[in-house]
């Protein structure tokens, strides 16, 4: 399942889940020549290759192979959901894209194939190395493979790419602008003509004359009205299909078209607090990573509906994407289910030196861009962040946060910025934010109180760019291991770690200026193995879940529902 929702009743689309074969390549080896053997391996689609378990600790370079049987001469689109962290896309041998970044989906194409059986390789790298400023070593695993869907379109001469749709409310309702991206995918200028529907209002872009060639993509803007549209909120989640078509004028009929799921609200940050449709929203949120015991990031439906079944059980009402944008499966859910999202880029605990990575700015522009393009379409998502723990204590650092902040408001400025910070009294950033966010540990890193060190990093706020802001704990928690119990509730213990995260809780939800909460975190996570004291975590987990890698609750979960069931 791609979606949860159908995104095309014109397009042909055809998803390429199943048994894939692969093969492991040594360095400097080549993929094989189509038509020889050599794939030992058949590997879950979606999947990572660490559910093998002769792969379950596999670093470096594979080669998926799926062979594509065409009836007849056609254009075809794959679009890859997620592949784990580099690929390069060959189609009869042809070298078609190459994509860095595990987290953001990403398309190719191939034109006038002919009818027969076809190879499509995908070959695949989740190795670390200078090339990688992104994925490295960290407190969570970066797996291999294809992890999230792979689908195969077929798609005629022109064709709608995208869809943006932005959501406004004014003294005459609810108006939105809607920009459709449109190629030409011939040789030749095609005339074409784009309508569509949301609710009851007719949407029509007019005639367009597409040229050939590299001019031949346009980005249509039009603003309408929706005069009988509810909007969107936690407590009535309503959406609206918005389904736009292609159609040739010269034929007269419908050749493409692309749906999209949205809903009508609009969240501002105003005088210290962040506002739904005008109304103070208080979060109160788990982080949560794709990781499963069994499923490693690929998580099915039936694991992520199993998620936000859990999460909403303590009465949570949102989730941070921590730290990468997330499977749109999950999103489509939170969207159903009115669960508020901070979804953000993927870069955590990066040191100024890392961040000086000749590759850094680039992949992180690259991420930040697909990552809004790709989800701004839902409502769910009311927080974009960025760079998680970064070097903002520093000037340097500063400019990185400056420029990614600048670029995501150029692409969407109907959404409030943060990111989260752990550098307390020394933060140079907070002015650059709308929203405050700061991960504090205290009764785990430290013998601090809660409620004094978020009166202090409070007040520092107030001082240094973030008068007036609303602010975030975005992460606090401790480690429990599953099924360790303690009569003197040592560390570790899951009586420990709820006594931490009740003192916690009590302590914040105190503190009228919070605007919410995100417990680290809701599941184990399995982390990657190395030195230094965030590799060496015991049994390579990082264990401040919850619940655990199998989604067994922890006595911190009833302690969680103490506090966010009220």
């Amino acid at each position: 399942m791609i979606r949860l929702f159908e995104t095309h009743y014109v397009r042909q689309v055809t998803e390429l889940e199943g048994l894939w074969d692969f093969i492991p390549l040594a360095p400097g080896q080549n993929i094989p020549a189509r038509g020889m053997e050599g794939y030992p391996y058949r590997l879950v689609v979606p999947g990572c290759w660490e559910q093998h378990p002769e792969l379950a600790s596999y670093r470096g370079r594979g080669a998926y192979r799926r062979m594509i049987r065409i009836d007849e001469i056609t254009s075809l689109r794959f679009e890859f959901k997620g592949v784990s962290h580099t690929a390069r896309v060959f189609f009869d041998g042809t070298l078609l894209t190459e994509h860095y970044n595990a987290y953001t989906a990403f398309t190719a194409k191939v034109h006038d194939v002919q009818p027969g059986l076809h190879e499509l390789i995908v070959e695949v790298d989740n190795s670390f190395s200078a090339a990688s400023s992104l994925h490295i070593p960290n407190d969570y695993y970066t797996y291999g493979g294809l992890i999230r869907p792979v689908v195969m379109e077929h798609i005629g001469d022109s064709c709608i790419e995208a869809i943006k749709f932005i959501p406004h409310w004014d003294q005459d309702g609810w108006n939105a602008c809607i920009t459709a991206s449109v190629h030409n995918e011939s040789g030749r200028m095609q005339t074409v003509r784009l309508i569509g529907q949301l609710a009851s209002t007719h949407l029509d872009f007019g005639t367009l004359e597409l040229q050939a060639g590299v001019e031949g993509e346009m980005f249509l803007t039009q603003s309408f009205s929706f005069p009988d549209v509810r909007p969107w909120s936690a407590e009535n989640p309503q959406l609206y299909e918005l389904r736009l078509e292609l159609h040739d004028v010269n034929r007269g009929l419908a050749i493409d078209d692309l749906v999209e799921r949205v809903g009508f609200r609009v969240v501002e940050t105003i005088n210290g607090n962040i506002l739904l449709n005008g109304e103070p929203i208080q979060l109160k949120g788990f982080n949560r990573h794709e990781d499963h015991a069994l499923a490693g990031p690929s998580l099915p439906l039936s694991l992520m509906v199993t998620d936000l079944e859990l999460m909403v059980g303590t009465g949570a009402n949102a989730v941070r994407t921590s730290h990468y944008p997330n499977d749109e499966r999950f999103l489509d859910l939170c969207d159903e289910r009115g669960i508020f999202v901070w979804e953000e880029n993927h870069a955590r605990g990066l040191s100024l030196e890392q961040m000086r990575n000749p590759n850094f700015i680039l992949q992180c522009e690259t991420v930040n861009r697909e990552m809004v393009e790709q989800h701004i379409n839902h409502p769910s998502i009311i927080l974009w962040a960025i760079l998680n723990e970064c070097a903002s204590d520093s000037e340097e650092g500063r400019e990185h946060y400056h420029r990614q902040m600048q670029q995501i408001r150029k692409l969407d400025a109907s959404r409030p910025l943060t990111f989260a910070s752990h550098h307390r009294e020394k933060e140079l950033c907070f002015d650059l934010a709308d929203v405050i966010s700061v991960n504090l540990y205290p009764q785990w890193y430290t013998d601090e109180d809660p409620g004094e060190l978020s009166d202090r990093i409070r007040a520092y706020a107030e001082e240094n760019g973030g008068r007036g802001k609303p602010m975030i704990i975005s992460e606090f928690g401790a480690d429990g291991y599953y099924g360790f119990r303690s009569p003197i509730r040592v560390k570790g213990s899951e009586e420990r770690q709820g006594d931490i995260l009740e003192l916690n809780l009590a302590a914040y939800a105190s503190r009228s200026y919070l605007s919410g909460t995100f417990i680290w975190q809701f599941c184990d996570c399995r982390v990657t193995e190395g030195t230094g004291w965030l590799l060496t975590r015991a049994m390579t987990k990082n264990s401040k879940g919850i619940v655990d890698e199998y989604r067994r609750p922890k006595l911190a979960y009833d302690v969680v529902k103490k506090y966010y069931g009220c």
